[in-house]
C-alpha cells in the first residue's frame, strides 16, 4: 500500500499523514471511511459464529435493578436475550480468524506493522447496549457497520473503576466530545483515550479493529525465558559455578559475591548475541493465540500460487522469517520472497517461480501444517 497516496478510510489523510498527526496522539472521526458499508455478518451468523467452540464471545447486559452482568461463550441461540430487549451487547472476538471478508477488512489496515495488528473484534446491541464507559490500553479503529452509535470521548485523567462490577468501567467518567455514528462512520482512538459507545435504536453493529501492545515487564519475560530455553537446547556455555578459593564464612546466610557475579556474566552471555535477541522477537510476536489451531492440509504436487491461512502470523527481520512462533535464517532471493510473502501475505505463479527449491520444499511443508494454502488462484484467502 502507498504510504503517500490519500484514503477515503483516513478522511482523505495519507498514512503518513495519519501516522505523523494522529497514531498514538489524538482521536480522528472520519464521516463515511467506507462509503456504503454494510455488516460482512448479518446478525444470525454473527450469532451462529458465537455459538461455536473454539470462538472467543462475551455477552454484556445491564439491567436497571441489577446492574451490569457479564457471561461467556460459546452462547446458543435461546441463550441469547431477544432482539427487542434493550441494553444488551454481544461481542465475538478474533472474528477474522474466522471469516475471509473479516480478514480482508482488517489487512485493509496494512499502512501499520503487522508485528502490532491483533485481530477484528464484532459487538452487536440491541437499543441502548454498551459496555460502560472505559478506557483501551491499545490503538483501536470503530467502524460503524449496522445501525447507530452514540459515542463519548474524553483525555480521561480520573482512571478509578467502579467497584463490584464485573466490567473494567470507569467511575467518574467526564466526556468532553459526542458522536453519532451511521454506517460506514469510523472513530479512531489512541491509547487510554476514554470512551462510552452506546446503541442508538438497536441492530447496531461495530467493528473494532484493534491492535496489541506488549507491556514491557511481559515482553522482557518473554524474552529472557525463550534466549534461556534457546541456549539450553543448543548446549552453549555449560559451565557450572566453582568457588575453589572461597574461605570459611561465620555468614553462611550471606550469597557470595563470587556467586553474583557469575550470574550477572551469565546472564550478559545470554544476551550478547544481537541474532539470539531478535530471533526471540520475532518468535514471540508470531506465537499464535491459545485458541488458533491448524488443520493439517495437504501439499500439491505443482505450487502454482500460495496464500497464507488466516490464522498464520508472519514477519521478517533483515536476517530471518518467522511464521507461528519458529524462526528461519534468510539471505539472497528465498529472503526476498519470504518477505514478499510477510507483506502481502501471498505469492503468484510469476513470484514463485523465482523460489529455490529449498524454498518451494519449505512452503510445500508450511502447506502440510495448514499454515498456508496452495491452489491455482491466490485471491481466495482462507
Amino acid at each position: 500500500m502507498p504510504t503517500d497516496r490519500t484514503l477515503p478510510l483516513l478522511g482523505g489523510l495519507t498514512p503518513d499523514q495519519f501516522m505523523r498527526r494522529h497514531w498514538q496522539k489524538k482521536p480522528l472521526l472520519v464521516r463515511q471511511a467506507m462509503a456504503g458499508f454494510e455488516p460482512l455478518l448479518p446478525p444470525a451468523e454473527l450469532f451462529a459464529l458465537a455459538a461455536r467452540e473454539g470462538v472467543e464471545s462475551r455477552l454484556v447486559s445491564q439491567d436497571p435493578r441489577r446492574g451490569w452482568r457479564l457471561q461467556r461463550g460459546p452462547f446458543a441461540r435461546r441463550a441469547l436475550p431477544a432482539l427487542k430487549q434493550p441494553r444488551w451487547s454481544l461481542l465475538v472476538q478474533g472474528v477474522d480468524l474466522h471469516d475471509a471478508r473479516a480478514h480482508a477488512l482488517l489487512h485493509r489496515f496494512d499502512f501499520i506493522p503487522a508485528a502490532r495488528l491483533d485481530d477484528l473484534m464484532i459487538s452487536y446491541a440491541s437499543d441502548g447496549g454498551g459496555v460502560g464507559p472505559h478506557f483501551d490500553s491499545y490503538d483501536v479503529f470503530l467502524l460503524q457497520a449496522q445501525g447507530r452509535r452514540r459515542w463519548r470521548i474524553g483525555r480521561q485523567r480520573d482512571l478509578q473503576l467502579q467497584e463490584g462490577v464485573p466490567l473494567k468501567i470507569l467511575a467518574n467518567f467526564e466526556a468532553e466530545e459526542e458522536f453519532v455514528l451511521e454506517p460506514g462512520d469510523m472513530l479512531y482512538l489512541p491509547p487510554r483515550y476514554a470512551h462510552d459507545g452506546v446503541a442508538v435504536g438497536g441492530d447496531c453493529q461495530t467493528y473494532s479493529i484493534g491492535f496489541r501492545a506488549p507491556a514491557r515487564n511481559e515482553l522482557a519475560r518473554e524474552l529472557l525465558q525463550r534466549i534461556a530455553d534457546e541456549a539450553a537446547e543448543e548446549g552453549s556455555d555449560a559451565s557450572i559455578y566453582r568457588d575453589a578459593r572461597q574461605l570459611a564464612t561465620d555468614t553462611p546466610g550471606a550469597i557470595p559475591e563470587g556467586l553474583a557475579t557469575f550470574a550477572r556474566e551469565a546472564l550478559a552471555a545470554a544476551l550478547s548475541d544481537p541474532a539470539a535477541l531478535d530471533r526471540a522477537l520475532g518468535e514471540y510476536l508470531t506465537e499464535p493465540k491459545p485458541n488458533v489451531w491448524f488443520e493439517p492440509g495437504r501439499a500439491p504436487r505443482r505450487l502454482r500460487a500460495l496464500v497464507l491461512d488466516a490464522r498464520t502470523r508472519m514477519l521478517h527481520d533483515r536476517r530471518h522469517v518467522f511464521i507461528n512462533g519458529e524462526a528461519w535464517r534468510a539471505a539472497g532471493r528465498d529472503a526476498t520472497l519470504m518477505r514478499r510473502l510477510a507483506d502481502h501475505r501471498r505469492l503468484d505463479a510469476r513470484e514463485l517461480a523465482g523460489a529455490s527449491e529449498g524454498a518451494r520444499a519449505l512452503l510445500l511443508s508450511w502447506c502440510e501444517a495448514g499454515w498456508a494454502h496452495a491452489g491455482t488462484e491466490a485471491a481466495d484467502e482462507r
